[in-house]
């Protein structure tokens, strides 16, 4: 996917994986990892001087754990279009496509907002894009009126084209409990909407699980600090809760700090099991059917047979 990573494959000095937790006790039941960035894994690698971990290797290492599969993320136009490329030839891999939000005040002030969008507009009609997302709002980094307003925009055109194109939506939010509700509430939620990476309380989660929508728990919820997580997974029905990496963020305990990918997923799903006083296998039973009502199957879509190597993330 990098220079970095090619040269250390090609040099065969460097391990690409020997910053990278070792694999996990395989799980009995698979499930899937509903939002993940590949992509992101190198860029944030090389900057912290850790050797990327090249997509294709930590697909199999997700297969060989038991996770199923994964919803790979984009989060602004370049990224989604390589979404929607490699889920055109992986099948364990389905695509979501759309601006992050924190994206879209500078592409609103450049005058390009309305051309991206129609970027991911086009992305959403592919066979294996799944989702729009991740969309939203995030008044942490952007507190500028003019950017917020951008982003309520920018988060009311996707919500428009998941309807439209009859996709489930991963929400990003950070900061904006009520605006995201207000704002869904208003111009109306799509049928299948995912609070990505969710970071309310177990009140706020009532709110969310009571509008029939999907909270999905990532290595947060085994955080120490985190005991608002998991008194929100406690209050939830069942067949509302999805799980995710983040990756290459947000990874589980007890490796936080290091890289995170889609086959430590087994350490988050074993600690919500453990919380919830449940079977680890039936736990992650729930999740996966949970996960197919909201995405589909991995292989309602045929996938093309691919005409020479993958082309490389820039």
């Amino acid at each position: 996917m990098t220079e970095p990573f090619l040269r250390a494959r090609e040099s065969g000095s460097e391990d690409p994986a020997r910053d990278y937790p070792p694999l996990p006790e395989a799980l009995v039941v698979p499930v899937y990892d509903n939002h993940t960035h590949l992509d992101h894994s190198s860029e944030r690698d090389g900057q912290d001087g850790i050797t990327p971990l090249d997509y294709r290797e930590q697909l199999d290492r997700a297969s060989s754990v038991g996770v199923r599969g994964v919803v790979q993320v984009g989060t602004d136009l370049e990224t989604s279009r390589w979404s929607a490329q490699i889920a055109s030839h992986e099948p364990r891999v389905l695509a979501a496509v759309a601006l992050h939000p924190n994206e879209t005040p500078e592409l609103e002030a450049a005058g390009l907002l309305d051309e991206h969008l129609a970027g991911i507009a086009e992305l959403a009609a592919r066979p294996r894009v799944a989702a729009i997302g991740e969309t939203g709002l995030d008044f942490f980094r952007t507190q500028e009126e003019a950017g917020q307003r951008a982003q309520y925009r920018s988060f009311e055109a996707h919500i428009e084209l998941a309807k439209q194109q009859n996709l489930a939506m991963q929400i990003h939010d950070r900061d904006a409990h009520a605006q995201v509700l207000a704002t869904l509430r208003r111009v109306g939620a799509p049928e299948r909407t995912v609070f990505h990476c969710f970071s309310g309380d177990r009140e706020f989660a009532k709110l969310v699980a009571d509008c029939g929508w999907y909270l999905s728990f990532a290595g947060t919820v085994t955080f120490k600090n985190a005991a608002s997580l998991r008194e929100a997974l406690e209050v939830i029905p069942r067949s509302r809760i999805l799980i995710e990496t983040d990756a290459p963020y947000l990874t589980p305990m007890p490796y936080r700090g290091r890289p995170n990918s889609a086959y430590l997923i087994p350490h988050t799903l074993r600690a919500m099991a453990a919380h919830l006083g449940t079977d680890v296998s039936m736990l992650a039973a729930q999740i996966s059917s949970n996960t197919e009502l909201v995405y589909g199957h991995w292989d309602d879509h045929q996938v093309d047979p691919p005409t020479g190597p993958f082309e490389l993330h820039p």
